[in-house]
């Protein structure tokens, strides 16, 4: 995290808008279009937090040339305070985002029909370091790229998951190995 003292203490609880949901959307192969959203709405983040200095970052798996993806467009966004909601979930609102996730260290905007996915964090929280770690290793190696959508592919024809939440949390055991692997590959 950031060592310099956030305006006021964050949020201590999770805040889902909405309530949970289920998933509703499934893998397709990798579409080259992933990367022009992702440059639109970097594009579009950026016009709407001009007066903000913000990190924007393509991450998850359509980040991935040739890795089968939900065709959902994740990004990061670091802001330096993410207490300070005030200089930048305004701005988002504004530029079409709505709010789905407010907790502790994250909050999450989303586009109405749910295909970009904005995290906002705080600049320096690790959170933001493993994205790119995770996302650099996979652009980089094929059998973890290959492992990691045979885990999706597998996740998603073993059942329907009432809440997307839950088919994220089924991933973490593949990721977290893959991530070890990541770490001693930059060693």
């Amino acid at each position: 995290m950031n060592s310099r003292k956030p305006r006021r203490a964050d949020v201590t609880t999770v805040e889902i808008i909405g309530g949970p949901e289920a998933l509703e959307v499934g893998l397709g192969s990798y579409d080259e279009r992933w990367a022009e959203v992702y440059l639109h709405h970097r594009r579009r983040i950026l016009d709407a937090l001009a007066a903000v200095d913000v990190d924007v970052e393509h991450i998850g798996s359509t980040s991935v040339p040739g890795l089968a993806a939900k065709p959902i467009v994740d990004i990061v966004v670091a802001v330096a305070d993410i207490t300070a909601e005030e200089d930048y979930l305004g701005g988002l609102l504004a530029a079409g985002y709505e709010l789905r996730v407010r907790e502790p260290g994250h909050r999450l905007v989303r586009t109405p029909t749910r295909d970009v996915h904005v995290h906002v964090y705080e600049r320096g929280d690790a959170a933001v370091h493993e994205y790119l770690l995770f996302r650099d290793h996979l652009r980089t190696n094929a059998d973890d790229r290959a492992l990691y959508e045979s885990v999706k592919r597998a996740l998603l024809g073993r059942q329907q998951w009432n809440d997307m939440n839950d088919y994220a949390d089924a991933k973490n055991d593949v990721i977290l190995a893959i991530k070890t692997r990541a770490r001693s590959a930059h060693q």
